[in-house]
């Protein structure tokens, strides 16, 4: 694990500059929009996860833990799991339509299905 670590480094050992920041700590600091501005995508996706359905929302732009509570919101609708991984919230099971009405009912007006 710790040479995957310095791989994602791209060779930076030190630096001297005291507002130094890494490129992924940057993408985390991006300030989360209003929820009239999202873009969101809901689709239904069933592959690399042994034939069993996955609702996919996808395009939240903002902060890690914004994205975190609006994972956790969605799974307590649904009463199903999930989770947050490579940017994208994954809840368990076909609630494509479930959270297409939460979503709308919370301020989100720019949502798509797909799929």
């Amino acid at each position: 694990m710790a040479q995957k670590k310095i791989n994602s480094l791209s060779g930076l050992v030190y630096s001297t500059d005291p507002n130094f920041k890494l490129e992924e700590e940057r993408l985390n600091e991006e300030e989360t929009l209003l929820p009239n501005q999202q873009k969101i995508k809901v689709r239904l996706d069933k592959k690399h996860r042994a034939g069993k359905a996955v609702t996919l929302i996808e395009g939240f732009v903002g902060k890690e833990n914004d994205k975190e509570e609006l994972g956790k919101k969605l799974k307590a609708f649904c009463g199903t799991g999930g989770s947050v991984k490579d940017g994208e919230i994954l809840v368990q099971g076909d609630n494509r339509d479930k959270i297409l009405q939460w979503l709308q009912k919370n301020g989100y007006t720019n949502v798509k299905k797909a799929g």
